[in-house]
This record gives C-alpha cells, sequence and structure tokens, in this order.
C-alpha cells in the first residue's frame, strides 16, 4: 500500500513569516500535532510540533526568536510513492510522530502515526467480525502451506496473517479468519501435530 492513498492530502499550513504564536493558535484550533512550513506554491521549507511550539512560546515573549528560528528544516521525508512499511519503520526508527509528504520540493501530504496504526488495523481486519487462532508451525518443511490448507478444508476463510517477530524455535503465525466454527480445524490441526497456541473470536 501507498502512503498516498493513506496520507492527509492538503493539511494544513503555516507561512515561514508568521508568528509562533500564529502557529500555536492554528494547532489548538485544528487540534493536530504537526504543522509544515511552506512558501508560496505549497513549497515545502520546514516543519514544526507542538512540542516545539509549546517549548519557544515563553522565550519568545522575551526575545527575538521567531517560528523561523525553531523550523525543522530538514526533517524526515517521503515520497508519495513510498510504502506504508516504509513509512512505519521510519516512524519508529526516529521516534517521530508524523511526517510530511514531499513531491518536487512541494508539499502534497503528512502522514502521522495514527494513519499508519489505522491502515495496518484496516489490513489485519481487526475492526472486522472475525476469528483467530494462534498456531505454533515449528520446522515442518512446507508448513504455512499445510495449515493453510488445513484451515480453508474446513471452512475457514482467511482474512490475514501475521507472524510472531520474537526469536522463537515455535515459528508462531497468527491466522485472522471470517467467523466460522473453529472446533473442526482445531481438531484437524491438532491430528496434523500442530500446536494450537490459542484461539477465539
Amino acid at each position: 500500500m501507498r502512503i498516498k492513498s493513506i496520507m492527509i492530502k492538503n493539511p494544513i499550513t503555516i507561512s515561514e513569516n508568521a508568528s509562533i504564536q500564529d502557529a500555536l493558535d492554528l494547532i489548538n484550533s485544528h487540534s493536530i500535532r504537526h504543522l509544515p512550513v511552506v512558501r508560496s506554491k505549497n513549497e515545502f521549507i520546514g516543519f514544526v510540533t507542538l512540542t516545539d511550539l509549546k517549548q519557544a512560546f515563553i522565550p519568545s515573549m522575551v526575545s527575538d526568536l521567531s517560528l523561523k528560528d525553531i523550523i525543522i528544516k530538514k526533517p524526515v521525508l517521503l515520497h508519495p510513492d513510498a510504502d506504508i512499511e516504509t513509512a512505519a519503520q521510519i516512524i519508529y526508527k526516529h521516534k517521530i510522530g508524523g511526517i510530511p509528504v514531499v513531491k518536487n520540493q512541494k508539499l502534497v501530504g503528512i502522514i502521522t502515526i495514527t494513519d499508519i496504526l489505522g491502515a495496518f488495523i484496516s489490513m489485519m481486519g481487526l475492526l472486522t467480525n472475525s476469528a483467530r487462532i494462534d498456531i505454533a508451525l515449528g520446522k515442518k518443511p512446507d508448513a504455512f502451506q499445510d495449515v493453510s490448507r488445513i484451515i480453508q478444508d474446513n471452512g475457514g476463510q482467511i482474512i490475514s496473517v501475521g507472524r510472531a517477530a520474537h526469536r522463537t524455535n515455535k515459528n508462531i503465525y497468527y491466522f485472522r479468519l471470517k467467523p466460522c466454527n473453529m472446533e473442526p480445524i482445531a481438531n484437524s490441526l491438532q491430528k496434523s501435530g500442530y500446536n494450537i497456541i490459542d484461539m477465539g473470536y
């Protein structure tokens, strides 16, 4: 999935010539935490966050500190054709809450951790009526294909599949299914030698 399909298009922006108070007012009035800074024709020049603005507000009242002084001029950027996995990795690595999306030096959007989380929840089918079964596949060759076949042969329709990222020789996979009778699936899996870690609706 490309981030252009989930990013916030035409985000709220501010001019570099605005004041810190102006930026704070804009963020508060729109209930946002990230504010791209642009010049004419939406040319992207930087980024400010709610945290930056709060830290600069008091100093700006007693000095010449301005919005220009606190702009993050070289933030992490993404192209609209980047994939969602790349965006998630960057946000996690840099411990940031949002990334400007820029094409040909023009701001075209912004993507936040909330957007990414929402996309993953949608892809995994977590908000749909579903069942889940967690299975230890072990080291058996072609175990994934075998388990998938067993699930489908017993009336299960797979919505999504996840794998435990932590190191384990159990090789645990999480299968999310459309609502169905789980008992025949579980019995068949166990007869085939697979260990069911957990299951439920």
